[in-house]
């Protein structure tokens, strides 16, 4: 299985997210925009997902939740901006409700090549020190268990 490469240079407000799949472009683009499938990859293993609202359109919307076993909560929305393709991927805002005002923009593409694919996100928004918390604050191994789960479930669906 291919690693995920998460890059946050010090004194610098972005992150960098690549990992590859071995699945067209076409078939990791539903995996990341249908709500159905989202909600079985996206997020630590512990977690399950609901999704509260989705709309993949400009000026559309997301909103989602995460439990955990003891009942907790997690909540993360965004809009999209742009018309999302396989081709030129989507660009949205990704914020944690549980932190207000630390918004992000996010920009993912889908590069294919060989029938396998590369994920490339980049997220900047965020001052160097939230970044640096959102970090610590376990986003690295909810990124990794995620791309890990995303990987799995390309495998039922290839």
């Amino acid at each position: 299985m291919s690693e995920t490469v998460i890059t946050a240079e010090p004194g610098s407000p972005y992150v960098e997210i690549t990992r590859d799949f071995d699945a067209p472009a076409a078939l990791v683009f539903r995996a990341y925009t249908e709500p159905d499938l989202v909600a079985q990859w996206l997020g630590p293993r512990r977690l399950t997902m609901k999704v509260d609202h989705w709309d993949l359109r400009h000026g559309g919307g997301y909103r989602y939740t995460h439990l955990d076993p003891e009942g907790g909560e997690y909540h993360f929305r965004g809009t999209f901006h742009g018309t999302p393709s396989v081709e030129d991927g989507f660009v949205q805002t990704f914020e944690f409700e549980g932190a207000p005002g630390q918004v992000a923009l996010e920009r993912v593409t889908f590069t294919e090549v060989d029938g396998k694919t590369t994920v490339h996100s980049i997220s900047v928004g965020f001052s160097v020190e939230s970044r640096d918390e959102f970090l610590a604050s376990g986003m690295e191994h909810g990124v990794r268990d995620s791309y890990d789960r995303l990987g799995e479930l390309l495998a039922t669906l290839g």
